[in-house]
């Protein structure tokens, strides 16, 4: 016996609770926290908040299978699909668009039971042309193995390492039947629900491409069944991502012949555990951004000063110079210069210790 869907407990998981009852009661109790103050923030906040995270999981989830989205695009296919001002965003491709209609999906009507059909339309969404790259896949149904087991490998050709092989084709419907019957029915801890959801679904990996993120959206479902709202402020994906090569290694540990997934469940909440820090600072930026708004609000900006002053608050990456403003405004040099001099001339932004062609602008709180 060499995979855990190969021992005659299959699907039965085990765990040690006392390994990590502590860091779960925490978890709980952060979790509670957040939707608190989240639902005390008003509601132009919330919707920026909760768009941000989103952009962030599908971006992140993707970027951990290696495709790298553009995060504009999401944000404008999010934005327009749940009625937020999208006004000036690009027009989404194709891919982003079936990439973040599934994660809604999940997220927003996660009170819809899951089924093999909601399942096999997500996959459609990623895979629209029926093809993963050059190859052709088997798209909105379980795979069938023409081309072989269905395996995990890395190496060059002619080198190959074998990780994983998942159960064969024959028993995907009622491997499937089995968890999805759990994932309705079962009751346990909402927080184990989706960390062993995620496990469970990767192992049987029913599709022939897509089982890590559409898994990913499966975990993300439980989850927001677990905080009871369609309102995203943690985003497990990008935690996953900062910490993919032990993701990999804890996945494939677990996919053994043991059916003891305590390992796994410990390393999956303190990636939640992180995943909560980081949308405490998030809260904090966002509280930060509404006192700055309570302050300069008065002042007479212009669209462009507006939507630079917003990303800024974003996690605008590097600093902000002459040239990174006409990008991202969509202007001249002239009229960048002259913004940002009026934007430093009302107390918005300051200008850092560099200077020359190296001229840089930070906010001023």
């Amino acid at each position: 016996m060499k995979y855990a869907h190969e021992a005659v407990e299959w699907p039965h998981f085990r765990w040690d609770h006392s390994v990590f009852s502590a860091n779960l009661a925490a978890i709980h109790f952060r979790r509670g926290q957040l939707v608190t103050a989240m639902a005390a923030l008003g509601f132009k906040l919330q919707q920026e908040t909760q768009l941000s995270v989103l952009v962030q999981d599908v971006v992140k989830s993707s970027e951990i299978e290696g495709e790298i989205l553009d995060a504009e695009q999401v944000r404008s296919s999010i934005a327009r699909r749940l009625g937020f001002e999208h006004a000036g965003l690009p027009t989404p491709a194709r891919s982003v668009e079936g990439v973040v209609e599934m994660m809604l999906d999940a997220t927003q009507r996660f009170e819809v039971p899951l089924d093999a059909e909601r399942i096999w339309g997500w996959h459609a969404a990623l895979f629209p042309t029926g093809r993963s790259g050059m190859f052709k896949i088997v798209v909105g149904a379980w795979r069938d193995d023409k081309e072989g087991p269905m395996q995990v490998v890395s190496g060059p050709i002619g080198k190959e390492k074998v990780h994983y092989e998942a159960p064969s084709a024959d028993r995907l419907d009622f491997e499937m039947d089995q968890f999805l019957c759990w994932f309705e029915g079962k009751s346990i801890d909402p927080v184990l629900k989706a960390a062993i959801a995620h496990l469970w679904f990767v192992a049987i990996h029913p599709l022939d491409d897509g089982n890590g993120r559409i898994g990913r959206a499966i975990m993300d479902m439980a989850l927001a069944r677990a905080d009871g709202t369609t309102q995203r402020f943690y985003s497990m994906s990008a935690q996953i991502f900062a910490d993919r090569a032990n993701y990999y290694k804890v996945l494939e540990i677990n996919q053994g012949p043991s059916l003891d997934v305590t390992r796994w469940i410990e390393w999956f909440l303190a990636r939640m555990d992180d995943a909560l820090a980081s949308a405490e600072g998030v809260l904090g930026l966002v509280r930060r951004k509404q006192t700055f708004w309570a302050d300069f609000g008065a002042r007479h900006l212009n669209e462009r000063q507006l939507k630079v002053v917003d990303r800024l608050f974003e996690g605008f990456e590097g600093k902000l110079t002459n040239e990174k403003y006409a990008k991202l405004a969509k202007c001249s040099h002239v009229t960048a210069w002259r913004d940002l001099n009026e934007l430093v001339e009302q107390g918005v932004l300051k200008l850092d210790d560099s200077g020359g062609r190296s001229t840089s602008y930070s906010l001023t709180v």
